[in-house]
């Protein structure tokens, strides 16, 4: 751990205002000691007065294309900040997440210029926003530009907590009924899918605190409860209980958490015998 992440254990208490500060000394620190790197982070860190305006920069440079320039996204973006400031504010604590649980992460600026998890969550927000506001056909274009971009489909319906940690994000799949809340943390290549062609609500339901595994796949209109662990590989069928640990195909359950908020530790550990349901 660097000296930098040891010193900022308690980053979550951490304001708005402190966050933004600390990563335009980031970045200034950054641009003085790699100069091929300077005019980018000036362009969309340093030049901006304050994280909503870096935020609908670096959100539109990343999404733009030959059919939407980045212009056309950034007044997207703006409208969506303006009217629904609340989505600023939840791209704080996801940035703060991301810090405190990823080891790889030794600066808040690292997620916001390079990490997909964290891009593509602050553009389905975006695309939750605009489906919303029924203006559905642009939040389908931007759901497309996401999964092209960054590997991650997230449908623009679905409704994503605050403190939200996607790790690594290629091969993310959330369906259009999901429901993913606040202080969760899901790893790579996980589908929260349906299990074949029923309409109506059909995809599963993550509820607060949560950890999803790497690789697995939880299928249907049933609960992941509170604070609870799906092993890497899982193929997951029926609710699982707050608190619980399961593995397997199907997954069963193999003992109550060891840890009080598993999304935070991101152990993705489990023992059998330690701890009984």
């Amino acid at each position: 751990m660097s000296s930098s992440k040891a010193d900022n254990q308690n980053v979550v208490a951490l304001s708005s205002d402190q966050t933004w500060a600390r990563m335009r000394v980031e970045a200034a620190a950054a641009a003085a000691e790699e100069p091929a790197l300077a005019s980018f982070l000036h362009a969309t860190i340093l030049n901006h007065d304050s994280f909503t305006g870096a935020l609908s920069f670096r959100l539109a440079q990343k999404v733009s294309d030959r059919e939407m320039n980045a212009m056309l996204w950034r007044e997207v973006c703006n409208d969506a900040f303006e009217n629904e400031p609340g989505i600023v504010e939840a791209a704080l604590i996801d940035l703060r997440a991301v810090f405190a649980r990823d080891p790889a992460c030794d600066e808040f600026m690292q997620p916001f210029l390079y990490f997909k998890g964290y891009l593509s969550l602050q553009a389905q927000r975006v695309a939750n926003w605009l489906w919303r506001h029924e203006r559905r056909q642009l939040a389908v274009f931007l759901q497309s530009r996401m999964s092209e971009l960054f590997a991650v489909d997230i449908h623009p319906a679905v409704p994503m907590g605050k403190g939200v940690f996607i790790d690594h994000a290629t091969g993310i799949v959330i369906g259009e009924t999901a429901v993913v809340e606040d202080d969760v943390s899901i790893l790579q290549n996980v589908t929260l899918g349906g299990t074949g062609k029923e309409d109506g609500d059909r995809h599963p339901k993550i509820r607060r605190g949560a950890l999803i595994s790497v690789g697995a796949k939880v299928l249907g209109n049933i609960e992941v409860g509170e604070r609870a662990k799906v092993a890497a590989g899982s193929v997951v069928l029926q609710t699982v209980e707050p608190g619980c640990t399961v593995a397997g195909v199907p997954a069963k359950p193999v003992g109550k958490c060891a840890e009080t908020n598993p999304a935070e530790t991101m152990d993705q550990t489990f023992y059998y015998d330690t701890y009984s349901i």
